[in-house]
């Protein structure tokens, strides 16, 4: 979804675009192994690359590495997914405040994966998800700078709800009819495919309701990329009247309309 257009992929190489089975199971382990094995190919042949994203969480796995979890217990995950499908997450919420409230105290509490993934290993385990966070930093072969474009909220939301419209006229609806046999992956847990009903939209008004979801999902996405960026030590590249600037530099000029 909302993946680069032909000619963005041809003027510029991009990796992990497409690359993946959606049956494929790429949890935060498996893309920081991946992920680094790439990076280290490319290096031998570049001496900059530009890794452009997303998940806080995912960004971090890439500098710092990651702590090892035990494995997922897959009758424990099914148990976990039926309870969120029938009653939502607040008895999952519940549950994580009573058996590891440090981590309930942090963890986005709307984002299902996390929540399960705490609870499989607290039920797996009978030890608390925050015990196995030790936050040991892996030191990386190269050195990263973090580049952060400040562009002013309203215009932001806007971009934002506009590129949904575009998706939508790109075919979205068609893809998740597609591939509703998967929604079990954890690929189509993510914004603009888990919003549309497995038994599909029964009327405007419901598709209307759909689609105001993913922008507003979306958007509090967005606004929580924010928030993360703002607690590194950011270039920022900021908005001026249609122009990116850095450091009183002009780097390129990018209409808005």
């Amino acid at each position: 979804m909302a993946r680069p257009s032909e000619e963005e992929l041809t003027s510029v190489q991009h990796h992990f675009i497409a690359s993946h089975s959606v049956n494929h199971e790429l949890d935060v382990a498996s893309y920081e192994k991946e992920a680094i094995e790439k990076i280290t190919s490319l290096f031998l042949s570049n001496d900059y690359i530009v890794v452009a994203g997303g998940s806080g969480l995912y960004i971090d796995a890439i500098l710092y590495g990651i702590d090892e979890m035990p494995q997922n217990d897959e009758e424990i995950a099914a148990e976990l997914k039926a309870i969120w499908e029938s009653q939502g997450l607040m008895p999952l919420l519940e549950e994580l405040e009573r058996s590891d409230p440090e981590y309930c105290q942090t963890v986005d509490r709307s984002n299902p994966v996390r929540i399960l993934r705490a609870l499989n290993v607290i039920r797996s385990s009978g030890k608390p998800f925050s015990g196995f966070r030790k936050k040991q930093v892996v030191k990386r072969d190269f050195k990263a700078h973090f580049f952060y474009i400040d562009i002013p909220r309203a215009i932001l939301y806007d971009r934002i709800n506009s590129r949904v419209d575009i998706m939508l006229e790109s075919g979205l609806e068609k893809e998740v009819e597609k591939v509703k046999i998967y929604r079990g992956s954890r690929a189509l847990n993510t914004v603009g495919y888990s919003e549309w009903p497995v038994d599909g939209v029964k009327d405007e008004k419901q598709r209307a309701e759909i689609i105001e979801k993913i922008k507003q999902f979306s958007r509090n996405y967005a606004k929580r990329q924010v928030t993360w960026f703002k607690k590194k030590p950011v270039i920022e590249i900021q908005w001026h009247e249609n122009v990116y600037v850095m450091k009183d530099r002009v780097l390129e000029i990018l209409r808005m309309d």
